[in-house]
């Protein structure tokens, strides 16, 4: 590999220096990994396989979250709700304080 000097080179050759090697690096990795993949590939053909095959299927996908709906709702703001799932809100734990129940803060339908 030749040797560069970078003491003689200026601020912008060495940023253009910088900039083609950087390009050069990802042009390079994407090169060896599109070699690594047909190795791969070849490699399971020799034994009559796929990669499918070989690593198996992909993961399933997660449970689907569902919607949960409020359930209680402050009772002089109505636009601040709780679906009654995770931490209580300071207005529910403030009304409970104050000795109102759970049951007080209820959506009616």
């Amino acid at each position: 590999m030749a040797k560069i000097n970078l003491e003689k080179l200026s601020v912008r050759e060495l940023e253009e220096l910088k900039t083609s090697a950087e390009q050069k690096i990802v042009e390079k990795r994407k090169a060896d990994r599109k070699e690594a993949l047909q190795a791969a590939k070849d490699a399971a053909a020799k034994y009559g396989f796929t990669l499918v095959e070989l690593m198996g299927e992909t993961k399933p996908a997660g449970k689907k979250k569902t919607t949960s709906y409020p359930k209680y709702a402050h009772p002089e703001n109505p636009s601040l709700t709780w679906t009654g799932r995770g931490r209580q809100p300071a207005w529910i734990k403030d009304g409970l304080a104050a000795g109102k129940s759970v049951d007080d803060f209820l959506i009616k339908v």
